[in-house]
């Protein structure tokens, strides 16, 4: 008797979308089920293990490295699989959704990589996650052009050999995509994301020269890199392209990815390119593994904790050793700035904390660093031209001067910056619009000056959650209340209207993002992501 045959792939409660054929071939939504089938099992079981130890966290107020991998990182003898060509010299690297115009920009910008985002620049309508794979298969066999409705200005891609090289970057495993479902069950939206992608994409990039190329979002242990290292291989073969042709940089933007760096760079050895130093979410993460071990993990504002901080410091120098110790890129964090064409004085600000930001960086060994608009990439890329010269990397500077012991990651209490009444503002003001923004299906948005995502967001609502539960007194002598963040979330709304005018405010979704906000930073139940929450009410 027969198999029974394996349940299709079903498109859920979709509009249909234009061209939308070309991507969700029979082929390749044959091939994202069976990666359903075979590996959502396992993410499963990995989330109920985040669970398991984040309650361990809540117990000990503490993390370590693992006992049970010390093997894996006395042993001095292995390295990631060698780097291709086209990875080499990643010094500058843009990031940005996959929309039409931006695909045509970021690759034009002049970057050696573009970030080429479904994940938190990018929110995650069902016309996002189609069409950005439209774009990028159109970038590839050159069919993209682009023109502005309202200027009129067309974009269309410059010669080959000046474009980026383009990463991209799938959703993280704890989001499902679900407008795509097998049994009744939503598909993994990093399985979507990566399996649609490289199921179109990977021949046609190794024809251009270059590769099925991944950031790899919210890891949390070298178990999750595991499967995503398994899921590489079965995919290689599935496509047939030969093993060891995709290549992943891991974003170590959680702080329990922060003790096992070795550990998640030897799982992914055949396919591992790098790491890189993601900062909101990594302090994201922080505030949600320790928010409720007392007055020393409580952090100041936001935009008081740099990359100078001793805590922060001990994470970029610890990657940038252990990139290098391994043959892998150690790229760093965010310059979100971006330039205003009506204040030169913010602009000439704003520059010289870039230039100072990325001169740190390369001087620290970093490989290479991230920007958020084009106009930031000619100040990172002078940054690395001062150090690198010709060469397309420093990974020979080895950094063994650096030790960094399990206490320095969470020393938090080295901080001497507190949390302040304008900070709570702040951390309103972006919340609120930015969720608005996110519910319009956009997830890169500039707010005040600075080009925002769902990293900064969540890092806003954690603060707010944080602080209240901690009974923060800010130096006005306030308390951090319930209360308190309602009211100020109430004078934000108000502020917002008039900013804006009725018409604006009643088409948009801001008392939608107003009460998101307060549900995500007052609950007690803290959510793990404010995206579940606002995915569930995310339309299209």
């Amino acid at each position: 008797m027969s198999a029974p045959a394996p349940s299709p792939l079903a498109i859920v409660d979709a509009e249909p979308l234009p061209r939308q054929e070309e991507v969700l071939t029979e082929p390749a939504l044959a091939f994202v089920a069976e990666l359903h089938r075979r590996f959502t099992p396992r993410r499963d079981e990995l989330l109920a293990r985040r669970a398991e130890r984040r309650a361990e966290i809540a117990r000990t107020s503490t993390l370590d490295f693992l006992p049970e991998t010390a093997a894996i990182r006395a042993d001095d003898s292995w390295r990631v699989a060698p780097c291709p060509s086209a990875l080499q010299d990643r010094r500058v690297e843009i990031t940005g959704p996959t929309d039409r115009k931006m695909t045509i920009n970021a690759l034009n910008s002049g970057a050696r990589v573009w970030l080429a985002d479904f994940e938190d620049a990018s929110a995650p309508t069902w016309e996002n996650v189609v069409l950005g794979q439209v774009n990028l298969s159109d970038a590839y066999t050159r069919n993209i052009d682009f023109t502005d409705e309202r200027s009129g200005k067309s974009y269309a891609l410059k010669d080959a050999d000046e474009l980026a090289t383009v990463v991209m970057r799938p959703r993280g495993w704890h989001l499902s995509e679900r407008h795509l479902q097998v049994d009744g069950v939503p598909v993994p939206g990093a399985l979507v994301d990566f399996g649609l992608y490289f199921f179109h994409n990977a021949q046609r990039l190794l024809d251009l020269g270059k590769g099925p190329y991944f950031y790899l979002p919210k890891t949390e242990s070298h178990l999750e890199a595991r499967l995503w290292n398994d899921v590489f291989v079965f995919a290689q073969d599935y496509v047939g392209i030969p093993q060891g042709t995709v290549r992943a940089t891991v974003l170590i933007e959680t702080i329990t990815a922060a003790y096992e760096m070795e550990e998640i760079l030897y799982e992914l050895r055949d396919h591992a390119s790098g790491l890189n130093a993601g900062r909101w979410d990594y302090l994201f993460s922080i505030v949600k593994n320790f928010r409720d071990g007392g007055a020393r993990f409580v952090l100041p504002d936001r935009n008081a904790v740099t990359m100078t901080a001793p805590f922060m410091r001990a994470y970029t120098e610890l990657l940038v050793r252990t990139c290098h110790k391994r043959g892998a890129h150690a790229i760093g964090g965010m310059a979100a700035f971006i330039p205003s064409r009506r204040d030169a004085e913010v602009n000439k600000v704003a520059f010289e904390k870039v230039r100072a930001d990325k001169d740190r960086e390369a001087g620290d060994g970093f490989d290479g660093s991230w920007v958020a608009h084009p106009d930031l990439v000619p100040i990172a890329m002078e940054s690395f031209d001062k150090v690198l010269g010709d060469k397309p990397n420093q990974k020979g500077r080895l950094r063994e001067d650096v030790h960094v012991e399990a206490a320095d990651l969470i020393a938090i209490d080295s901080l001497d910056a507190r949390p302040t009444y304008p900070g709570l503002i702040n951390a309103v003001q972006v919340g609120i619009r930015y969720i608005e923004a996110w519910l319009r299906g956009l997830g890169a948005v500039a707010i005040f000056n600075l080009m925002e995502d769902a990293a900064t967001a969540e890092i806003s609502r954690s603060q707010i959650w944080q602080w209240i539960n901690a009974g923060v007194e800010f130096e006005n002598g306030e308390h951090a209340t319930p209360e308190l963040a309602r009211k100020v979330a109430a004078e934000e709304l108000a502020n917002i209207r008039a900013e804006i005018g009725e018409e604006a405010f009643a088409a948009g979704h801001w008392q939608q993002a107003h009460d998101l906000l307060l549900e995500v930073s007052l609950d007690e139940d803290y959510a793990d992501f404010l995206t579940l929450p606002a995915y569930e009410q995310l339309r299209g």
